[in-house]
């Protein structure tokens, strides 16, 4: 487990941790994020709702086509920072996007692991509403390796806990994979995913 990682989300540390990790010189020279914006950009998501959208690296994936919510106020200031639409939780209560069925698409990107499962569905619950009928919800998290290396994780969300969560949510199982290496790479390999993409049938 990684014990450089502040124990907290919503702390300035956290924050800066992200951008610090998303920017470093390296990896923009290697563009490690290239599979995974290649990854989300065909799944064709039109216009979504990132929740726990972080300093925003599915939105910028997305060319900034959609709206973050997080709880860290230091990251969405960061987002902002880089022109893209993001909001605390109270923020976005009282904005223009916060109405029925406005988004195509939800992301839950690395957020379910940090939560139990209960509070998972509580969370999407609240801003279902806000998904077209016919929308999809795109959940994405870390197998194994993902999962011990950071103290902020809190319950392993594989592929049958995503399944509890769309099924008491009402959505519909459309697809679930592994990415971008098979299944058995999730155990050595940090960056591996669980991804499930489910719809809203009501």
């Amino acid at each position: 487990m990684n014990k450089n990682i502040p124990k907290k989300t919503d702390g300035i540390d956290y924050a800066e941790l992200l951008l610090k990790k998303q920017t470093v010189w390296w990896k923009r020279f290697l563009d490690v994020q290239a599979p995974y914006r290649w990854n989300i950009r065909r799944l064709n998501p039109g216009f979504v709702l990132d929740i726990g959208c972080g300093i925003g690296r599915n939105l910028m994936h997305l060319k900034g086509h959609g709206v973050g919510i997080d709880h860290n106020q230091q990251s969405i200031e960061f987002a902002r920072q880089r022109g893209l639409q993001a909001f605390m939780p109270d923020e976005f209560s009282s904005a223009e996007f916060n109405s029925p069925e406005r988004f195509d698409s939800i992301i839950f990107a690395h957020v379910a692991e940090h939560m139990l499962e209960d509070e998972a569905v509580h969370l999407l619950g609240k801003y279902l509403p806000n998904l077209k009928t016919g929308g999809r919800l795109i959940a994405i998290t870390p197998q194994e390796a993902g999962y011990k290396n950071d103290p902020t994780h809190v319950q392993f969300m594989k592929f049958s806990e995503l399944r509890n969560i769309a099924s008491r949510l009402n959505m519909h199982l459309l697809r679930e994979y592994s990415f971008p290496f098979p299944r058995f790479a999730g155990r050595f390999f940090v960056y591996n995913e669980f991804i499930s993409i489910s719809t809203k049938v009501v």
